[in-house]
C-alpha cells in the first residue's frame, strides 16, 4: 500500500495541502507529481510512528514528521489537525494562496482563498494578462496578512515555475511581483526547506521564471552566493548572444527534455506537467558555469579553468544545502567535465576513455546539448560528439576491436 493508503486503513483522514492538492485538481489524480507532498492529518506523531519505521522529525517550522517512500517522494505531516474543516469555514482570511486542499478519502477540494479561476485558466492553458492581474491581486492581498515574505516568495516562485509558461517571463511581470517583497522583514528558510524548495523549483517545467524572481527580489543574493555572482560573468556576444552567465544558465533549462525515469512514480502524469526532468541534469545546468565568475581571463583564454573551479563552487553550494553526498558526486562530475564533450572527436582515447565509461556520460552529453542549444551555436558539435561516443560503445562491444577501434590479435582477443 502507498503511504496515504496505509494511513486511511487505520481510520485517519489526510488532506493534501498546497502544490500536491493543486496538482491533483489540475491533472485529475491524487498521484501528485510533486517531489514533496504536504499533508494535514488527525493522526498524531505516535500514530504515524507505529505505521512507519523510518519516520523522521524535520523541525516544527517545516512539519511535525516526514517520511520518504521507495519512489523518493517525501511526505510531510502536520499532525493532530482535528478542527481542520471548522478552521476553513470560520477563518478564511488566514489562508494563503497555496492553502488549497484535497481530501484524499472523499475526493473533495477546498479553496478558501478563491484561486479556482486562476487554476481553471492554467488547466485550459489560457495564461494571459487577466491571469497575471488576478495572480498579482491575490499576492497583494496575502502581503496584508503578515505572511513571512520568504515563505510567500518561495510559494510564488514555485507557482509560476510549475504552472506558467515561458511567455509569462517579461521584465515587467517579474518586476511587478518583485516590488511586493521586503525580505529584510522575514526569516530565511532552514537548510532543509531551502534544499526541498530548490529540488521542486529545479524540477519544474520553467524554473527560469522562479529563479529570475528569486534573483530580482534579493533571495539569491542573500542566501545563494554561488549563484548570485553568475551575473558578474560577462560573455562574448559572438558565442553567447543570450547574455551573461546567469542569463545563459536560465536559457539552458528551456532545452531540457522530459523522459522516462524508472525511479519516479506516475510518469504519465509527471510528463503532462513537465515535472519529469532529471534532477542531476537540472542541478548540473544550474551550476555548470559557476566557476566563471572566479576564473581568470588572459588574452584569448577567457575563464581559464572555470570547470575545475566550478566543481569546487558546486560542491560548496550543494553541501551548504545538505544534499546527499552521492548526488553531489554526480553533479560535480557533470560540472568538472562539461567542457569535454565539445573536444571529444579530437581527443585521444587515453584522455577520454575513463570518462566515457562512466554511467553518467550520457547525462553529460545531454548537458552539452542544452548548453550548446542555449548559446545559439548550433548542434553540429553535439552530433559529432554523440557519434564519437556511439563508436566507442560499439568498439567496446566488439571482441575483435580495442576501445579505440584497432584490430586485436588472437592473443589479445582472448585477453579481452
Amino acid at each position: 500500500m502507498t503511504v496515504l493508503e496505509m494511513i486511511h486503513a487505520k481510520g485517519f483522514y489526510t488532506y493534501l495541502h498546497g502544490f500536491g492538492a493543486i496538482d491533483s485538481w489540475l491533472y485529475g489524480t491524487a498521484k501528485t507529481a510533486s517531489n514533496s507532498i504536504h499533508i494535514l492529518t488527525n493522526a498524531d506523531t505516535t500514530d504515524l510512528a507505529k505505521l512507519f519505521e523510518n519516520l523522521r522529525y524535520p523541525g516544527v517550522d517545516l512539519a511535525d514528521t516526514a517520511i520518504t517512500d521507495e519512489n523518493e517522494t517525501t511526505y510531510f505531516f502536520k499532525c493532530g489537525q482535528t478542527t481542520f474543516l471548522n478552521s476553513i469555514n470560520k477563518n478564511k482570511s488566514s489562508f494563503t494562496l497555496l492553502n488549497f486542499y484535497y481530501d484524499y478519502k472523499t475526493n473533495i477540494f477546498y479553496d478558501p482563498h478563491g484561486i479556482y479561476p486562476i487554476l481553471k485558466e492554467i488547466r485550459n492553458n489560457l495564461i494571459n494578462q487577466k491571469t497575471d492581474d488576478n495572480f498579482f491581486q491575490i499576492l497583494k492581498e496575502e502581503m496584508n496578512l503578515n505572511i513571512d515574505p520568504y515563505r510567500l516568495l518561495i510559494d510564488t516562485a514555485l507557482f509560476i515555475s510549475k504552472y506558467f509558461n515561458n511567455d509569462y517571463q517579461t521584465d515587467k511581470s517579474i518586476q511587478k511581483i518583485t516590488n511586493l517583497f521586503y525580505l529584510h522583514d522575514g526569516y530565511p528558510p532552514s537548510q532543509e526547506e531551502q534544499r526541498l524548495f530548490l529540488i521542486e523549483l529545479i524540477s519544474s517545467a520553467n524554473p527560469g521564471l522562479g529563479l529570475e524572481l528569486l534573483r530580482s527580489s534579493g533571495f539569491i543574493n542573500n542566501l545563494w552566493h554561488e549563484l548570485a555572482i553568475l551575473e558578474e560573468a560577462d560573455q562574448s556576444k559572438d558565442f553567447h548572444p543570450e547574455g551573461n552567465a546567469w542569463e545563459h544558465t536560465l536559457e539552458t533549462f528551456r532545452h531540457r527534455k522530459t523522459g522516462s525515469n524508472k525511479n519516479r512514480p506516475f510518469q504519465k502524469q509527471r510528463s503532462l506537467i513537465g515535472n519529469s526532468f532529471d534532477l542531476r541534469l537540472s542541478l548540473g545546468l544550474l551550476l555548470h558555469d559557476s566557476g566563471k565568475p572566479i576564473a581568470s581571463s588572459t588574452g584569448n583564454h577567457r575563464y581559464d579553468g572555470h570547470a575545475q573551479l566550478g566543481e569546487i563552487q558546486a560542491r560548496r553550494f550543494l553541501e551548504s544545502l545538505g544534499f546527499d553526498p552521492s548526488l553531489i558526486h554526480d553533479i560535480c562530475f557533470l560540472v568538472l567535465n562539461h567542457m569535454l564533450p565539445a573536444a571529444l572527436p579530437r581527443l585521444p582515447l587515453y584522455r577520454t576513455e575513463q570518462i566515457m565509461s562512466s554511467p553518467l556520460f550520457p547525462l553529460l552529453l545531454e548537458l552539452y546539448r542544452c548548453d550548446e542549444s542555449s548559446s545559439f551555436k548550433g548542434l553540429d558539435g553535439y552530433y559529432e560528439s554523440s557519434a564519437a561516443y556511439q563508436q566507442f560503445l560499439r568498439n567496446r562491444r566488439n571482441p575483435y576491436r580495442s576501445s579505440d577501434g584497432r584490430k586485436l590479435s588472437k592473443k589479445r582477443r582472448l585477453k579481452y
